[in-house]
């Protein structure tokens, strides 16, 4: 099968996710990257194309997304790996054209622009896929088909917690450009921690769960001097069907690098799955002895051996995950250029809803935490 044509938005050879998504794109050999707008200005984003061997550049994303909608042989789906403020407006340009958007998340930084983004999805006839990369791992998936064939029995708590460390010292005053934009909330949003990483607890403890976030109740700190924007938060969750439920973010927790741990518990059994040991899941029916489950192992499911690329016992993780999205996207742009539904065509990718779910969160959680941690509906 032919490569699919691939755009990107921002993510010059210095920025650390666009080399991620570039990666990713190509783990699996679905995509070709032909054309982008790298950078904030012309001069830099050419510099940036020429040393990735990118061979068309453009000065916006404006310019790209219609010269290449001309194109005979123009882009077929665009990578955004901006910061957040320009998700939006970037993906509408190449939405209008009917060039299908995979976008990193959060969806963008204010609930307004979140709408009009949403909009500009139903009109359009191109996808959207949001990277929350962590459900593409293959034990993520396993402990999602389990919950659904009822392991764990009915749901009643749902823990998720992603603390890291890099911004205890003010990295953003040290010329780290990855700081600079996540704590300046006209990049980055009215989020801090809870917008970066706690947006993937989030969405985690949904896409396992199969659960929806009714409520929440948050508290939220600034612990970096001059910091407006959260740089650790706590919270309660109420689920829709009565599951209760907490979650922690925070990148001012020494000793964590990218602590991302999911806990689900229902009547019949608990599952245990950390980001940093990937390939395993604990699975404890109650009553019985802890079971430890391994990526392409005996007991691994069949959604997870079908995201799987090598045999058990080889680590896989990061990367791969990333790569799970991209490989599902391509699937999912060739089923919708050969004619089938587009929600059919998407699966369990992350779109539109998760992104607006993900907006959600953020702004509930900022209302909540502005009122002393009042429960605030989502």
């Amino acid at each position: 099968m032919a490569r699919i044509r691939l755009g990107m938005v921002g993510g010059g050879n210095d920025a650390f996710i666009g080399g991620v998504h570039r990666i990713a794109a190509r783990i699996d050999d679905r995509f070709e990257l032909v054309a982008g707008a790298l950078s904030s200005t012309p001069a830099k984003s050419a510099a940036s194309a020429e040393a990735l061997g990118i061979p068309r550049s453009y000065g916006s994303f404006d310019e790209m997304a219609k010269a290449e909608a001309a194109r005979d042989d123009g882009i077929e789906a665009v990578s955004i790996v901006t910061p957040n403020h320009v998700h939006a407006a970037a993906a509408r340009a190449f939405l209008a054209q009917g060039i299908h958007v995979i976008c990193d998340k959060p969806l963008t930084s204010t609930i307004e622009d979140a709408k009009a983004l949403e909009t500009a999805v139903t009109q359009s006839p191109a996808l959207f896929i949001l990277t929350h990369n962590y459900t593409g791992y293959p034990m993520v998936r396993q402990a999602r088909e389990m919950v659904a064939a009822g392991d764990l029995g009915d749901i009643r708590i749902v823990q998720a917690e992603y603390p890291q460390d890099w911004l205890t010292s003010p990295m953003e005053n040290e010329g780290l450009k990855q700081a600079e934009w996540r704590t300046d909330p006209t990049r980055s949003g009215a989020g801090g921690s809870i917008g970066d990483i706690g947006t993937h607890a989030h969405n985690l403890a949904c896409f396992v769960s199969g659960l929806k976030v009714e409520s929440l109740a948050a508290d939220l700190q600034a612990f970096g001097a001059g910091r407006t924007l959260d740089d650790n938060a706590h919270m309660m969750l109420r689920f829709a069907g009565g599951a209760r439920g907490m979650l922690w973010s925070s990148q001012v927790a020494p000793g964590n690098e990218n602590g991302l741990k999911l806990r689900v518990y229902g009547d019949k059994g608990g599952l245990e799955w950390s980001q940093e040991d990937p390939n395993y899941l604990w699975f404890t029916p109650f009553g019985e002895p802890k079971r430890l489950l391994t990526r392409n192992g005996a007991g691994a499911s069949a959604l997870s051996q079908a995201v799987s690329r090598i045999p058990g016992g080889h680590p896989e993780g990061y990367l791969e995950g990333f790569a799970t999205i991209y490989n599902e996207a391509a699937d999912a742009i060739r089923a919708v250029q050969d004619g089938a539904d587009r929600a059919a065509a998407m699966g369990v990718l992350p779109g539109i809803e998760a992104g607006m779910d993900g907006m959600r969160f953020i702004g509930a959680c900022v209302a909540s935490s502005a009122r002393d941690a009042a429960w605030t509906t989502l």
